[in-house]
Order: C-alpha cells, then sequence, then structure tokens
C-alpha cells in the first residue's frame, strides 16, 4: 500500500506543469487582494488622500451649474437643530430638492464638498465658533447637521457664554454659536428727568449702542476659539429695529454719548474698529478668525412688510443680479453691497481673513424659504436648509486648508 501511495504521488507530483503553478499562485493572489481591498473599503475611515485647493484661484467668481449627479442633500430634515422656517423639505417647498442640485463652479477651477468625516478628523481637539446675527446661526447649523449625519455621538452644552455648542465626542470637535446683532451691547434708552447731552437735543427715547463694548453672549469667543466666523450687517439696516425717529440708535464710547450723533453706518464703522481690536487682543497666535461678508436678500416687487416675495424656482442670471443689488440702482436688496463697502474697508490689514460668500449667493434667488417659512410675509432672507449655507461651508473647509497649507 505504501508503495502505491509512493507511486501516485510521484505521478501527481510530475502532471504539474510549471505553468499550471504559475497560474495558481497567480489566482491565490488576486483572490487575497480583493478580500484586502474588500475589508478596507468596508471600515468607516476617511481617505487618506488630501485634497488640493488651488491657492490662486478666486472662489467667489464663478457659476452655478446644474448637477443631475447630486442625488440627495448631505443632510435630511430630521436634524432636530434645523429652525422649522428653514426646513424647506420638511415644509414641501416645490423646489426644495432641487436647490441641493445647483453646485457652485469657481472659472477657474473647483470648489468640492467638503468630506465631513475627513473635517472631523483632522480637527480633533478644535472650537469653532459662529458669532453673528441669524444669518450665522444659519451657517453653524448647515454645518452640524452635516458633521451630525457622519458621528452622532454629540453633548450638547454652552460654551464660553455661546446660545448653543456641541461637541463630537469622539473627536473632541466643539462648534458653537454666539448670538449678536450688532456686535456691541445694546439695550433700550430713555430720557433721564434730570436732562442730558442727548435730552439737550431733543432725544426721549431709543437704543444705546456702546461701539467699545462686546455683547456679553461673545466677549470670552476670542480666548476660547480656536477658529471664529463673525458676521453682522443686516440689523444695521433695519428701520423696524430702529426707527430713524421712534427709536434710533445712539452710539456712546466710554460710557459717554457720541455728539453730535451719528448715522447708524458711521456706528458700525467705529464698532468694526473696537471689534477687532478687542478681538486681536484676546485671540491666541494660531487662532484663525474670519469675517463673512454680507448675505443677501431677495425680496421683488417691494420689502418684507410691502407684500414683497421670492418665488424663484432657479438662480438669477448675472444681468438680474445686477439689476437686483447694484448701487446705482438703489432697490430694497442694496444692503448687501452696503454693509461689504464698510467690512472690506475695516478688516484690510487685520489678522482677519475674508470669507466672501456674497456674490455667489446673490443669484440664489430660489434658495430662500419663502412662503414655506411659515411667517405672515416671504422669507427672502434667511436660506433653506439643507441649502445654499451647505456651499458657505465648503467655501469654509477650502480657505482652512489652503491657511493651514501657508502655516
Amino acid at each position: 500500500m505504501a508503495n502505491q501511495w509512493k507511486k501516485l504521488k510521484q505521478s501527481s507530483s510530475s502532471s504539474i506543469s510549471p505553468s499550471c503553478l504559475f497560474l495558481s499562485l497567480l489566482s491565490l493572489t488576486s483572490l487575497f487582494l480583493a478580500f484586502s481591498l474588500f475589508n478596507t473599503s468596508s471600515r468607516s475611515t476617511p481617505s487618506k488622500s488630501k485634497l488640493l485647493y488651488s491657492k490662486s484661484c478666486n472662489f467667489t467668481h464663478g457659476r452655478w451649474i446644474y448637477d443631475q449627479s447630486i442625488k440627495s442633500p448631505r443632510y435630511d430634515d430630521s436634524c432636530k437643530e434645523i429652525y422649522k422656517g428653514w426646513s424647506c423639505i420638511g415644509s414641501k417647498k416645490s423646489n426644495a430638492l432641487d436647490i441641493v442640485k445647483w453646485r457652485w463652479k469657481p472659472y477657474q477651477c473647483d470648489l468640492p464638498q467638503f468630506d465631513p468625516l475627513s473635517f472631523l478628523h483632522h480637527f480633533k481637539n478644535t472650537n469653532i465658533g459662529f458669532v453673528g446675527d441669524s444669518l450665522n446661526r444659519n451657517m453653524f447649523v448647515s454645518l452640524f447637521c452635516t458633521l451630525k449625519w457622519v458621528s452622532g455621538e454629540v453633548k450638547k452644552w454652552r460654551p464660553a457664554g455661546a446660545d448653543r455648542g456641541f461637541t463630537f465626542l469622539k473627536y473632541n470637535l466643539t462648534i458653537s454659536y454666539h448670538r449678536t446683532n450688532l456686535l456691541a451691547r445694546y439695550g433700550r434708552w430713555s430720557a433721564n428727568a434730570n436732562g442730558g447731552v442727548l435730552e439737550s437735543l431733543g432725544y426721549k427715547e431709543g437704543y444705546k449702542v456702546d461701539v467699545d463694548v462686546p455683547e456679553g453672549t461673545w466677549a470670552e469667543a476670542p480666548s476660547f476659539h480656536d477658529i471664529l466666523i463673525f458676521n453682522t450687517g443686516h440689523w444695521w439696516w433695519a428701520p423696524s429695529k430702529f426707527d430713524p425717529v421712534k427709536s434710533p440708535m445712539l452710539f456712546f464710547e466710554k460710557g459717554n454719548p457720541v455728539v453730535p450723533p451719528v448715522s447708524p453706518d458711521s456706528g458700525l464703522d467705529m464698532v468694526l474698529k473696537h471689534m477687532i481690536s478687542y478681538v486681536e487682543k484676546r485671540m491666541r497666535p494660531s487662532t484663525t478668525v474670519f469675517m463673512r461678508t454680507q448675505s443677501p436678500r431677495h425680496f421683488e416687487g417691494g420689502d418684507w412688510d410691502q407684500g414683497g416675495s421670492c418665488q424663484r424656482s432657479e438662480p438669477l442670471s448675472s444681468q438680474e443680479v445686477e439689476e437686483l443689488f447694484s448701487l446705482k440702482n438703489n432697490g430694497t436688496n442694496v444692503e448687501v453691497r452696503l454693509v461689504n463697502q464698510h467690512l472690506y474697508k475695516a478688516f484690510e490689514g487685520t489678522r482677519f481673513h475674508k470669507l466672501d460668500i456674497s456674490h455667489m449667493s446673490e443669484f440664489r434667488a430660489d434658495a430662500h424659504p419663502s412662503t414655506a417659512g411659515g411667517k405672515k410675509h416671504d422669507d427672502c432672507m434667511h436660506w433653506c436648509l439643507p441649502g445654499l449655507t451647505d456651499t458657505w461651508n465648503d467655501l469654509f473647509v477650502a480657505y482652512l486648508s489652503i491657511i493651514k497649507d501657508r502655516t
């Protein structure tokens, strides 16, 4: 039996040709590689390949392209942080799903959608603060919902006096929103029975704005956050809030009224000057700080309280943008370019980086909640979520990447 087994073994060995042996090894190697790739792709880890952004490209000049390959938004209306009036999918706005299919294409480069998982990994142990009005909250909520879609373990709290904030526990990444309308502290003012400088000029009531005192909601933010995004603008041109006759802005510096009283645009300049100084003195050398430019409104046929609406279903053309926003026309929505004139001048030569979202947003008359916002008037100021502010965050991450490469 042993001899028969020996002969059979020798016969089998001699029948395997070198070419057959090579093919067998090749097949085994292929199977091993395929198994390895399957294991790698099934893990929930970010890509290690770095997304390169063109440092010389102007991201803010381009056009909107309807991209049918975008099948779904990056998050949905189940994100509880979305204010009800901004949830256009939940409110069944007719073009809610189309809004996110418009992709911003800079003329000389691309602005890709940022990878939320890679963002969480790259910005571990980082504090990011949004400081400003409800349009900065719009952007904050967009970032939060995008990140929460891939990492749901969060702690809700109010860091450094914030209105709201969240820490993504696995990454120790905190993002928060510090609400402030004017950046400066303000409150009601009434004439003193004993008289004073303003009383002698005939003022009976208004709002006291301390140009050199930050609002308490964000006073601690510069020393706490590693990245800050500021904005202001809408409230400075808001006669419904600060009626120039019934409730004017009255500016104070070092506790004393500014006399003669100045207009809101001059008051804005004073506040920006003091705010820049305050932030630059308190921020750490490694802190990155942005000023976001003004977000445009799109009221057509009148202002918000005059029957104005925003019923567009597609972005505006370049010609329509100029008709709606040109300073020469002095139309309903001229505010965006007026505010930016003050911002550009104030922040030139400072440590602030400009996050210019204005021009790309001027096209997007289709991306507001409109009648779906649930108000008595069309909301042509805030933005649908998911929506345009997702692209603002793509731009924000692109600038962060460029700044990080330079340091």
